[in-house]
């Protein structure tokens, strides 16, 4: 019986390889992956030797990571963090500074890998590449076992979103390959990996200076029979939770490219769209039906991940900072949230300071109401404290100045997640994650009356107005207020003075004078003095008000109605002089604690709107200046004039 003969293929064109080649890539899937843990764990070397291993270094790269290993690493062997540590500054100190962005592929998969800084005061940084990872490559070191810093890397992740986890119990080598080592740091991973809640946790014993358990087995460690690193890399499975999610797209740009085009422009951050789709403006729940997308596509619908414009069938009010959504699946609306919040600030974070949260493309102002709990990063305890210091973690509750669109960041990190930024800096000074609205800010709704603070300032014959006395204690500011006041009373017009010892005895009778206290202390004189002025009064606030943020505070609080910064200058040694209430004599005596310009500080106005010389003019001269500053205003005119 004859063979039947072997069917030989016929040659690929090179035509036929190249296509074959581009779609073979096309369909490889990408990781986010963030390496992070304590300082000098090993994070660049281990990435440094994965890129190694996976052929991803140039020619002139390796050649210069032989002439600079020597003399940093034994003979032979390689100092692969040469690779990721690009600053100065880093290569000098040994350790990771900025978050270094690296792209590489095996044969399985692509990679977005952020090479995080492990000291404590980059935490900011770690946080950022955090924020854009679908898993973590998370190091110990095998000497040292699991660290503060490693607790406080796995806090973040699980806060971040990151369930999907490989701990690399680094430097192996160092103890010898001994088991028993890494049986007791694995337990203790997998504690805590069951307490943050993460999905997928493995530990994996590695010595990323000789490569054991990196792409291939280690022959110095047979007794371990899990995966290799980028084993695991390569076959971890990260959900597409923003890919079928419903449709969210915070506006970035509205495009106004001719005169009868209107488009909206912004990053799709979960979901899909296609023309036909009914979609709405969240805050206003304004609908309309999508009639393009811009750029075209085939076929003609974008996803999460893309950039477009869209134009709809109808003229809606939209701006930046909006959210076009799915019709029949909007987003949460609310002013007040619950959040945990890592604090990145030098300065504490005090309730009642208003800070510009950032949340996707809009901005708005909002001030922590309350700080529910600190999370203890050792035994993940929860401490009650009043403020929040660097890298701290809390459960936080928030006010928004208006209402926000959010998804929680459970759901949505794009649509749940966001920063604080300092009013007077500008610095990034939180990162925050939204767990949900609270329920009484859909149940306290504005009630609406039907006489508007403009016809009680009518009435009055005057334009109601915030005048905010700040300086030193014994600069003069309740002297100068009760003499304006008296003068108004006298020419027919209606003020109140606001005084802050007075206010004391009452309202704010159960608070201190610590920053914590002065700051909750100054919002609510701002709140009454705003609904004095509401009521069509000149309202005179007389507090040292030592803090720029919190002044700035009362402006906000202020809203519509004209506010006054009134500085009355006395330096400290001719208030000292004066010391009306005993105060500074104490303060030297150490008999009281937290006296501004003595052992708590003063923050002088930079561009108040008046600045009053009080050691060297008469009081009244001053107060008919601050008459004169009203009569500019028209304060003392009626609202018609």
């Amino acid at each position: 019986m004859r063979d039947t003969p072997r069917q030989i293929p016929e040659e690929e064109s090179p035509d036929a390889i190249i296509a074959r080649v581009i779609a073979a890539e096309q369909a490889k899937s990408q990781l986010r992956l963030l390496t992070c843990g304590s300082v000098d764990d090993g994070k660049s070397t281990l990435l440094g030797r994965i890129l190694y291993d996976a052929d991803c270094v140039y020619e002139d790269q390796l050649a210069r990571l032989f002439n600079d290993s020597k003399g940093r690493v034994p003979e032979g062997d390689l100092d692969f963090s040469l690779l990721l540590d690009g600053l100065m500054s880093e290569r000098e100190q040994g350790i990771t500074i900025d978050v270094a962005w690296r792209f590489f592929e095996t044969d399985k998969r692509k990679f977005v890998v952020a090479d995080c800084p492990g000291h404590e005061q980059y935490t900011r940084n770690m946080a950022t590449g955090a924020s854009q990872a679908d898993a973590a490559l998370l190091l110990i070191d095998a000497r040292k076992g699991v660290l503060t810093q490693t607790r406080r890397h796995a806090h973040i992740l699980a806060l971040m979103g990151i369930r999907h986890v490989a701990v690399a119990v680094n430097k192996m080598d160092l103890v010898g390959f001994d088991r028993t080592a890494f049986a007791r740091h694995a337990a203790e991973i997998a504690d805590l990996a069951e307490a943050l809640g993460f999905t997928d946790a493995v530990a994996v014993p590695v010595s990323a200076l000789k490569g054991d358990n990196v792409l291939g087995r280690s022959a110095a460690m047979p007794w371990f029979d899990g995966p290799t690193i980028i084993g695991w890399l390569e076959s971890v499975v990260v959900d597409n939770a923003v890919e079928i999610g419903p449709f969210r797209m915070p506006v970035q740009w509205v495009s106004r490219a001719g005169q009868d085009f209107r488009g909206f422009s912004g990053w799709i951050a979960s979901g899909s769209v296609r023309p036909g789709d009914s979609v709405l403006v969240a805050r206003s729940g304004a609908r309309a039906v999508v009639a393009r997308i811009i750029p075209e596509r085939d076929p003609a619908q974008a996803a999460a991940g893309q950039s477009v414009t869209l134009v709809l069938d109808r003229d809606l009010d939209v701006s930046r900072g909006d959210v076009l959504a799915a019709a029949d699946r909007p987003p949460a609306i609310a002013d007040q949230c619950q959040a945990h919040l890592l604090w990145l600030g030098e300065a504490p974070m005090i309730p009642g300071r208003q800070y510009l949260m950032r949340l996707g493309t809009d901005e708005v102002p909002v001030s922590i109401t309350a700080l529910k709990h600190r999370i203890d990063i050792d035994t993940r305890a929860h401490l009650a404290v009043r403020q929040l210091a660097m890298n701290e973690l809390a459960v936080v509750n928030f006010a928004a100045d208006r209402p926000v669109a959010f998804d929680p960041y459970a759901e949505n990190r794009d649509m749940g997640g966001f920063v604080l930024i300092d009013r007077i800096t500008h610095a990034t000074v939180g990162a925050g994650m939204i767990d949900f609205a609270l329920r009484r800010a859909g149940n306290i709704p504005w009630q609406a009356f039907d006489t508007a603070p403009d016809a009680r300032a009518v009435a009055k014959g005057q334009r109601p107005a915030i005048l905010w006395f700040t300086g030193l204690s014994g600069a003069g500011k309740s002297t100068i207020a009760n003499i304006v006041d008296r003068k108004l009373m006298t020419a027919g017009f209606h003020p109140f003075v606001l005084d802050g010892d007075n206010i004391r005895h009452g309202l704010n009778r159960d608070l201190g004078f610590t920053e914590v206290d002065r700051v909750e202390n100054i919002r609510r004189m701002a709140e009454v003095a705003k609904l004095m002025a509401d009521a069509g009064l000149i309202v005179l606030v007389c507090v040292i008000s030592p803090y720029a943020r919190d002044r700035a505070l009362a402006r906000e609080i202020a809203g519509s109605h004209p506010f006054y910064e009134i500085f009355v200058d006395a330096p400290l040694t001719v208030a000292e002089a004066r010391d009306p209430k005993g105060l500074y004599a104490k303060a030297r005596a150490r008999q009281i604690a937290n006296v501004p310009g003595i052992d708590a500080p003063y923050e002088t106005p930079e561009a108040p709107e008046l600045r009053l010389a009080s050691y060297d003019v008469p009081a009244e001269a001053l107060a008919d200046r601050v008459l004169h500053l009203l009569q500019l205003g028209r304060a003392l005119k009626g609202t018609d004039n």
